[in-house]
């Protein structure tokens, strides 16, 4: 077997995501199953710099003009991510030496058939490298937005976006979190004793494994320094699920009861209709719907392995009826498509994706979401609005929108929520931002019919 170069498998990860056909997240994940017999150490490096680079790019490029003749803009696409990862590592990973990274850089120039270029990826990166405690950013003072924009990678008109919304203070707390390694959300199956809880979390700490307990929820706990869920114990057994605090709040705040029938329109890859699963205790059932078989099949894996019998999934277009769901959804959970700038931190090149006009044109598909699976609910069922993102038209205004449309109205869900969180709850409906509170971005709304008593 031919030697894996981890700078090489790192070079063709970036030329991939720059066709934009994948997100980097599930991209990184296939290459490392891929590359699972290399060194942990190999791996690490290869998640490592991949992640940065796609995290820092836009400070990566205006560094990289600032050296260069050529812009980025210009470069040859290969010569381009090349000198970009390069520069990730001069800048952020102080333990590789310089020499190292340009040497290497040539080797794989020349490699790739770019002799030609040699000299010139040489005498930029050393130029960098000896000039980076020098580097010019913009004014924090006279410059403000392009400082955020150059500094935390993030574009300039989503810095905008951020600063109108939520002002300049939790802007910077949002645009901070996102650049933090976030560890990992785990649910553990509520069925586990609390004496089977800490023996599997002593096990996972035998195994170097950080873990410590979420504050919002007692099943709730974060994971860090390991090398993958997959390889903790109890996996295989169902002991646990991944899913993101801010997801088990929506399943928290819906009120499911014994013998209830949940409904998760958009369910992939199944979080949230597995957490209804749970609660409902063995009874009732969940009817978990998504678009392609791809996705409905990500949620059939994760039903098995955490063995949940009271759930079906099927096929289904949320925006067409089907006429067997219409009312029968004691709890309706509509977590719709959406920008996802929630999820930034977790997902880097969303940043780089969404544009305005993407942002405007999503809202329309959340309306006629929303306008075909209302009528799934029972007359004094629950309806729980969901998205992973921070935007006032996909949540706030779109909260209205429903509640106008559909007679319906938001219903407190303090006496449901973490202590931390209830005063933002009693109105029915919360924004949860990075930095500021112990979740990925996310919005979450209780809605009923206005002439129901509450569940």
């Amino acid at each position: 077997m031919a030697e894996i170069n981890g700078r090489e498998v790192v070079l063709d990860i970036l030329l991939e995501l720059a066709k934009e056909t994948e997100y980097s997240n599930i991209l990184i994940a296939a290459v490392l199953e891929k590359y699972d017999y290399l060194d942990g150490r190999e791996k690490a490096f290869i998640k490592r710099v991949s992640e940065g680079t796609i995290e820092r790019r836009i400070q990566i490029d205006y560094v990289l003009d600032q050296f260069s003749k050529v812009p980025v803009r210009k470069m040859k696409p290969l010569i381009r991510e090349l000198m970009r990862f390069s520069v990730y590592q001069i800048l952020f990973m102080e333990h590789i030496p310089d020499a190292a990274v340009c040497n290497e850089a040539v080797k794989l120039a020349k490699k790739r058939g770019f002799h030609s270029l040699q000299g010139y990826v040489n005498g930029v990166l050393r130029a960098v490298a000896r000039g980076k405690a020098q580097i010019r950013y913009p004014d924090r003072h006279t410059a403000y937005e392009a400082y955020l924009s150059v500094c935390y990678s993030m574009p300039l008109w989503l810095v905008g976006h951020f600063r109108h919304v939520y002002g300049d203070r939790q802007c910077e707390k949002i645009l901070e979190a996102f650049q933090q390694r976030g560890a990992v959300s785990l649910r553990l199956q509520e069925t586990l004793t609390p004496r089977e809880q800490e023996l599997l979390m002593a096990a996972w700490r035998q195994a170097g494994v950080d873990v410590r307990q979420h504050p919002y929820l007692p099943y709730a706990v974060a994971v860090q320094k390991t090398d993958g869920v997959r390889s903790l114990a109890g996996y295989r057994e169902g002991a646990f699920a991944v899913q993101d605090v801010s997801s088990m709040l929506v399943v928290e705040a819906a009120g499911i009861r014994p013998g209830d029938t949940v409904i998760d329109v958009c369910a992939a890859p199944g979080g949230k209709a597995l957490h209804a699963a749970a609660k409902l205790m063995g009874t009732g059932q969940v009817i978990a719907c998504d678009v392609t078989e791809y996705k409905t099949g990500k949620i059939e894996e994760n039903r098995e392995r955490l063995g949940m019998e009271n759930v079906s999934v099927r096929v289904r277009d949320a925006r067409i009826t089907d006429a067997s769901l219409v009312g029968q959804a004691d709890v309706l959970l509509a977590d719709v498509p959406c920008s996802g700038l929630g999820v930034i931190g977790r997902k880097q090149d969303i940043k780089y994706r969404v544009t305005r006009e993407s942002m405007e044109q999503i809202t329309v598909l959340q309306r006629e979401i929303i306008g075909n699976v209302v009528q799934y609910l029972k007359p004094d069922g629950v309806m729980m609005y969901s998205t992973c993102t921070m935007n006032p038209a996909e949540n706030e205004e779109m909260t209205a929108w429903i509640c106008e449309a559909y007679d319906m109205e938001t219903v407190s869900m303090a006496q449901v929520m973490p202590e931390e969180l209830r005063s933002e709850a009693e109105r029915g409906y919360i924004q949860l931002l990075p930095g500021v509170h112990s979740t990925d971005g996310f919005f979450l709304a209780r809605l009923r019919r206005r002439d129901m008593k509450q569940r």
